[in-house]
């Protein structure tokens, strides 16, 4: 099984970081294949808690090449923060690859953010004003700055210029500052591709040579699937596609080389920033599962919104991703709660019965979940290995999950800390025969 796929099944925030780190061991190589520094992934390793936001989770194996592809989009000042930070602990980064494809966020797309969610007021996004965004809209529009380009100051100038004419109106509040100034930001940038220069490599034909090799490669999404900018709660989506189809597009590599796709959600929902969420919980059980589940965005720290388990929601994630498999974490968090209920349909304002995802925002916006109930189960699970370690109650839970989506679950979350798994079944071999 040389290329697995790790997406996101839900809002984003599912415990990608932590599965990836723990599928790691078995494979040769991760790729980070889209998104920015608007996504965070946290794991906890022997108690030591490691936050990333660029640099793929595979680098904490020191034996694996840890890939940024092409279709992620980079604030080279935030990558260097993290692996000055990395060293700082005593990892080794010699690992690392960065796509010379891949496109830079500049100081002019930060503030373009900042300024068009304060414009929204009520009606913004709810972006994290990384940039993210107009970085991706420059891409589009043949006026983004790439990796390659930090290389030669010349073309870094005068891409620079031709990025930054169409803006200057939208630009006009923010002239007096000195991050703007052509000569300094050329100077900035031109130094950030000194430090970041061994690190720079074609990365697509690395991942072509291990493929080809009979190797493992993990290729890790940002986000999850219902903030797809085209099949997500579209306009409150982020601004590329965190679908396993993009997987191949974002990392240089062709349909035939996925051989499987894993998806992570929670034993619960959560979302950051706006947008519909039928199964929100806006009282004391909502609260709980902010609390218990630390709810609060590794890049923002923002508070989640938290809610119920959307089995609509999470079974259009499958068929859109076409999952092979799903990681359930934070099932812990569940523990006393009593009843568990999970959203088997949605019912419309109109009292139609909805029983897949609606396409329509409206629809969807003003869908209220039905759900089926489950008795809780009680006590401590995080030292839980084995599925027959789990309360019946938790197994009986598990079950409906996997039978209403229609894949198996495989890894299932009871802690924060990395061994705090249980693998259901036996532990899945990646390595290629």
């Amino acid at each position: 099984m040389p290329g697995l796929v790790i997406v996101g099944a839900q809002w984003g925030d599912e415990g990608k970081g932590k599965v990836t780190d723990l599928l790691a061991e078995q494979a040769d190589v991760v790729i980070r294949f889209q998104g920015g520094n608007n996504a965070g992934h946290t794991i906890i390793r022997d108690g030591e808690t490691f936050k990333f936001h660029l640099i793929p989770s595979g680098i904490l194996h020191s034996d694996k090449l840890c890939v940024i592809g092409n279709g992620v989009v980079i604030d080279p000042k935030v990558l260097l923060g993290e692996l000055d930070e990395l060293r700082r602990r005593r990892i080794d980064v010699s690992g690392l690859r960065i796509s010379a494809n891949a496109h830079l966020i500049m100081p002019y797309h930060v503030m373009l953010d900042t300024a068009g969610e304060a414009k929204l007021g009520k009606l913004s996004i709810g972006t994290t004003r990384r940039g993210i965004g107009p970085s991706y809209a420059d891409k589009a529009s043949r006026l983004g700055i790439r990796v390659q380009d930090l290389l030669d100051e010349k073309i870094l100038r005068k891409k620079i210029m031709a990025a930054m004419e169409p803006k200057r109106p939208a630009l006009r509040q923010f002239e007096k500052e000195p991050a703007l100034d052509l000569h300094a930001m050329t100077e900035e940038y031109g130094a950030y591709g000194h430090r970041l220069e061994p690190y720079i490599a074609d990365t697509a034909h690395l991942c072509w040579d291990a493929l080809d090799s009979g190797q493992t490669v993990i290729l890790e999404g940002a986000q999850g699937t219902l903030l797809d900018l085209d099949h997500g709660t579209y306009p409150f989506v982020t601004s590329s596609n965190p679908v396993a189809g993009a997987a191949c597009v974002g990392a240089g590599v062709g349909p035939a080389d996925i051989d499987e796709v894993w998806g992570v959600a929670k034993a619960y929902a959560t979302r950051v920033g706006a947008g519909p969420f039928p199964t929100e919980l806006e009282d004391e059980t909502g609260r709980m599962l902010l609390e218990r589940g630390h709810e609060f965005g590794t890049t923002t720290g923002r508070e989640r919104r938290c809610g119920w388990l959307d089995l609509v929601a999470l079974r259009y994630a499958v068929r859109l991703n076409r999952m092979t498999a799903l990681a359930i974490t934070k099932l812990d968090v569940l523990a006393g709660l009593d009843p568990l209920r999970v959203a088997i349909r949605y019912r419309s304002s109109e009292g139609a019965a909805l029983n897949e995802f609606p396409y329509h925002q409206s629809i969807l916006r003003s869908a209220e979940a039905e759900y089926r109930e489950f008795p809780g189960f009680d006590g401590e699970i995080g030292e839980c290995r084995n599925e027959a370690d789990l309360p019946p109650q938790a197994r009986d839970y598990l079950n409906f999950i996997s039978e209403f989506v229609g894949v198996p679950i495989r890894l299932v979350g009871v802690g924060p800390d990395r061994e705090q798994v249980v693998w259901m079944g036996e532990r899945p071999a990646l390595k290629a025969a």
